[in-house]
């Protein structure tokens, strides 16, 4: 069996997207840590927290399919960038949120952000072979595995 030789590239490029990725989800981690800041704060009830949580997954999760349709047919490459700019966004909202409903779009805001950087089928895969395909994915999908336990070890 030959091996690949890894281009120092593409290794990069991959270690900058999974650095990326992991922001992203510390990011999103954000919203279910802040709840009991807004409850305070903003004199919420559960309902209200409810809908805010509501609001941020139906954001992500119904157009994350939606994206990845188009992006799989129309590949943008800077989607990753636009996905960060919605987050970033969302959370500048948030931040300095003056109402309820304003609290409301910054997630949705958060929410869109996830579902375009969360395409169906990520740009990465397409990239020429360095490696295996699991290798690549493992890289990505770490990821994902840092940001849920710094989400789980933050202090509430």
């Amino acid at each position: 069996m030959t091996t690949i030789p890894r281009s120092g590239t593409y290794v990069t490029v991959l270690a900058v997207l999974g650095l990326t990725h992991l922001l992203n989800d510390l990011m999103q981690s954000l919203i279910p840590a802040a709840y009991p800041i807004l409850k305070e704060a903003y004199d919420l009830d559960f309902v209200q927290i409810g809908m805010i949580t509501l609001t941020f997954q139906v954001a992500g999760a119904l157009l994350q399919p939606v994206i990845g349709m188009v992006t799989d047919r129309h590949p943008a490459p800077y989607s990753p960038v636009v996905g960060m700019m919605f987050t970033l966004s969302g959370l500048v909202c948030l931040a300095y949120a003056p109402t309820y409903a304003m609290i409301l779009v910054s997630v949705a805001l958060i929410g869109i952000g996830s579902s375009i950087f969360h395409p169906r089928r990520p740009g990465w895969r397409a990239m020429p072979p360095v490696a295996a395909r699991g290798w690549r994915r493992g890289c990505f999908k770490s990821a994902d595995r840092r940001a849920a336990r710094s989400a789980r070890s933050s202090p509430r």
